[in-house]
């Protein structure tokens, strides 16, 4: 067991991180009034049992990630100081509930950059639209320029897919969370093929953040993930793409003419140690080279 003041273990403190109910946990913590909470509160703020949390609390008690106080019959928990940075590169800056997005503004500026090919009232549309698709994820940070960079996206998308830089083959890697292998593969293609491909992703049901294991995963074999974040799938990228690549999401992708989709079998890293989500990664580095050779790119 870690103690406070010891250097967390790397692969397990990922391993621990990786699993989504842990960061709803303490994100829970971090965000709450004097930054610590009962297990009775985050149980109830999470719909499980308390037996549950503490089942989580244990384990992220033994990473040395919070810490435990008693009060009596009760024992509130926070976030180690020593990790108060870490969790919120991997949760994201607090929110400032009381600054929503300036969507007026995000409009504007978008409506020069799109000046000639699509007009105000259809980047406003589309500006509107992305931030509510975001929005509806649940709590993100960055959630002001994820809209501007999820609108442009889209508008390129849409531009392409009516005739507009053609030439450019274009990928779209799908997976539901838009949180793991998918991410993983744009990544890895981005990094082979830089400006000769166009790479998109999406999820059907995408997380809120991008995996922890993952990002660590892509940076031992110095493939930056930058600033990407999960996005939700939408008609316009489908449309837009050359190449449809789904991993995992059935049948929730659309289906549009004139498009090559295929299906890449790979297993979820979600929940996984970083050593088994490193074979993933390889794997689909392996995959995303064969696509190159296809795609007559070297």
């Amino acid at each position: 067991m870690h103690g406070a003041t010891d250097a967390p273990g790397v692969d397990g403190s990922l391993t621990v991180l990786a699993d989504p109910t842990r960061v709803r946990i303490l994100r829970l913590i971090r965000d709450a009034d004097g930054g610590r909470e009962l297990v009775g509160r985050l149980a109830e703020a999470l719909g499980v049992s308390q037996p549950t949390v503490s089942h989580h609390m244990r384990a992220l008690l033994e990473e040395g990630i919070v810490r435990r106080e008693p009060e009596g019959r009760r024992a509130w928990y926070s976030i180690e100081p020593e990790w108060v940075d870490r969790i919120d590169a991997l949760l994201g800056a607090p929110a400032e509930p009381a600054t929503p997005p300036d969507l007026d503004r995000i409009s504007r500026d978008l409506a020069v950059r799109f000046r000639g090919v699509f007009s105000r009232e259809t980047v406003a549309h589309y500006v509107a639209d992305s931030y509510r698709l975001l929005a509806s994820t649940g709590p993100a940070a960055r959630l002001s320029s994820r809209t501007a960079a999820f609108t442009a996206s889209r508008l390129d998308a849409l531009a392409r897919d009516r005739g507009a830089d053609a030439a450019t083959p274009e990928v779209l890697f799908v997976c539901v969370e838009n949180a793991g292998r998918s991410q993983m593969a744009a990544a890895i293609l981005h990094q082979l093929a830089g400006d000769r491909v166009t790479v998109r992703t999406a999820g059907s049901d995408p997380a809120a953040e991008v995996r922890g294991t993952v990002v660590a995963a892509l940076d031992e074999i110095g493939v930056p993930l930058g600033g990407e974040f999960p996005k939700p799938l939408t008609d316009e990228a489908v449309k837009a793409a050359d190449v449809v690549i789904t991993m995992g999401c059935g049948d929730a992708c659309p289906v549009f003419p004139g498009r090559r989709y295929l299906d890449w079998e790979l297993d979820d890293p979600v929940g996984r140690p970083l050593a088994e989500v490193r074979g993933i990664r390889d794997d689909i580095e392996t995959r995303v080279r064969r696509l190159l050779d296809e795609l007559h790119i070297s």
